[in-house]
C-alpha cells in the first residue's frame, strides 16, 4: 500500500503539479500533425517522381529514336528525380532537418512547419520508390487497354495505370506512415514541441527520467499499434477482393 502512494505521488508530482500532463498531449498533437502533412507531401511528390522515373524507364528506347525537346525534358526531369533521390536517401533525416532549420528555411518562423517540409521530401524519396515498384509490377497490356481507349500515356497513367499501382503499394504505404511517426521523433532537435521533446522536458523539470520516458514510449507503442492493426485489416481486405 505503501509503495502504490509513493507511486500516486510520484505520478501526481511528474504530470499533475503545473499542468505537465498538457505538454504531452501538446506534443503528441505536433507529432500527429507533422507526420499526417509530412505523408500527404511524400505522397505527392513520391508520385510525380515514380511517374517520371518509370515513363523514363518503359518509354526511353521509343522517345530516344524520336528525339526533340519530349526526350530531352522527360530525360533531364529523370536525372533530377535521380539525384533527389541520392541525396535524401543518402543523408540521415535529423541531418536534412538541422540544414532546413538552420540554413534554407531560417527566416521561417514555424518549426513546425519548416518539420513538415523536411520529413514530407524525405518520406518523399522512400514513397516514390514504392510507387515506382508499383507502376513497373503493372501489366504491360493495361497501357495497351489504354491506348486502345484512345487515352493518350498521360491519361493510362492517370486512369489506370496508378490507381492499380496505389491499390498494390497501399499496405506498404501504412508501413511508411508507421515508420514517419517514430521519425518524427528528432524534431526537438530544433526546438520543436514533439511527443519526445515533451517527455524530455518534463524529465528535465522533474528530474525524474522514468515516468515521462516510458509514458512516451507507451503512447507511440499504442499508435504503432492502432496503425498496424488497421494496416493488417487493410491488408485483408484487399486480399479478399482480388478473389
Amino acid at each position: 500500500m505503501q509503495k502504490f502512494t509513493e507511486f500516486a505521488d510520484e505520478l501526481r508530482f511528474v504530470f499533475v503539479e503545473s499542468d505537465r500532463w498538457k505538454w504531452l498531449i501538446e506534443g503528441l498533437g505536433n507529432t500527429l500533425k507533422i507526420t499526417a502533412v509530412s505523408l500527404i507531401i511524400g505522397i505527392v511528390i513520391g508520385i510525380v517522381i515514380a511517374s517520371i522515373r518509370s515513363s523514363f524507364d518503359k518509354n526511353q528506347e521509343t522517345m530516344k529514336k524520336r528525339g526533340g525537346v519530349g526526350y530531352n525534358l522527360l530525360s533531364a526531369l529523370n536525372s533530377i528525380s535521380k539525384v533527389y533521390l541520392w541525396v535524401i536517401r543518402g543523408t540521415p533525416v535529423v541531418v536534412q532537418l538541422l540544414i532546413l532549420y538552420f540554413i534554407i528555411l531560417q527566416s521561417v518562423s514555424n518549426g513546425v512547419a519548416v518539420a513538415m517540409v523536411c520529413f514530407g521530401l524525405n518520406s518523399g524519396a522512400y514513397v516514390a520508390e514504392i510507387f515506382r515498384s508499383g507502376i513497373m509490377s503493372v501489366d504491360e497490356g493495361q497501357f495497351e487497354a489504354g491506348r486502345s481507349l484512345g487515352f493518350n500515356y498521360l491519361q493510362t497513367m492517370r486512369h489506370i495505370i496508378i490507381p492499380q499501382a496505389f491499390k498494390t503499394v497501399l499496405p506498404t504505404l501504412c508501413n511508411e506512415f508507421i515508420v514517419l511517426i517514430k521519425e518524427t521523433s528528432i524534431a526537438g532537435y530544433v526546438g520543436i514541441m514533439d511527443l519526445t521533446k515533451a517527455g524530455d522536458l518534463i524529465r528535465g523539470r522533474t528530474f525524474k527520467a522514468f515516468l515521462p520516458l516510458i509514458a512516451v514510449a507507451l503512447i507511440y507503442l499504442a499508435l504503432v499499434t492502432v496503425l498496424t492493426w488497421a494496416t493488417g485489416k487493410l491488408e485483408r481486405r484487399l486480399r479478399r477482393n482480388e478473389r
